[in-house]
């Protein structure tokens, strides 16, 4: 079995069911007293936080890369980087490390191409919805068009995934207005979303949902699990 390795605690309220999902897999896989051999590295949120804030892309991936060069030391055989957002300096640790790296898009894209769907709605943080590092993957790497809420809409995702779901925090409400949200990405043409923030399923259930639902951070562990 190889070890795999995650750059987490972005924030650990999703890191969490990163390594329990990844234990329950191998476990169903293989049976008997097996678990997922792991490593993980756990970064202060706050400080990567501010760095988004900040815009300041280049000292994060500094941080990143450093974070994914540590994995390997520590033996990791693959590198998993267990949020969304910060995939928009993946490039930075692909080019850090010799080990493979699985792009979160990418288990997420094949999962959309396989239920037939052309184009779906994105949610997640502001950067992941508004930046281009995410769409441009899906749509040239997987032949997926992507659709993302009004300003108002993404506003308010942002918040409830920095001021509530970052915090443990799990809103009836909040989860009303993600199920508004998407409806209104039906109205504009979404067949399916993307749970585009690993906090956003901690939230979020299929059946909240009208649309098909993709939850990232569960097609990333599977496809390390694959590996």
């Amino acid at each position: 079995m190889k070890t795999i390795g995650i750059i987490g605690g972005m924030s650990w309220e999703s890191t969490v069911p990163y390594y329990r999902d990844l234990n329950e897999l191998v476990k169903r896989r293989l049976g008997g007293l097996h678990s997922a051999k792991v490593v993980l590295y756990s970064m202060d949120f706050a400080e990567v936080a501010r760095m988004q804030s900040e815009g300041a892309w280049d000292e994060s991936a500094a941080l990143m890369a450093h974070a994914a060069r540590s994995l390997q030391a520590a033996g990791a055989e693959v590198v998993l980087l267990a949020t969304n957002t910060m995939h928009e300096v993946a490039h930075a640790i692909e080019a850090t490390i010799t080990v493979p790296f699985i792009h979160i898009a990418d288990p997420t894209g094949e999962a959309i191409r396989a239920a037939a769907l052309a184009t779906v709605g994105l949610l997640g943080t502001r950067f992941t919805m508004e930046r281009d590092f995410y769409r441009v993957r899906l749509a040239e790497r997987h032949g997926v068009a992507v659709v993302t809420p009004a300003e108002a809409d993404r506003a308010e995702v942002h918040r409830i995934i920095y001021e509530e779901l970052a915090l443990g925090v799990i809103s009836e409400r909040s989860r009303g207005t993600f199920t508004a949200i998407i409806e209104r990405l039906a109205g504009a043409g979404a067949q399916g979303v993307i749970l585009g923030c690993t906090e956003i399923p901690l939230l979020v259930r299929q059946q909240d949902s009208p649309l098909p639902l993709f939850d990232t951070g569960a097609l990333h562990v599977h496809a390390a699990v694959d590996f």
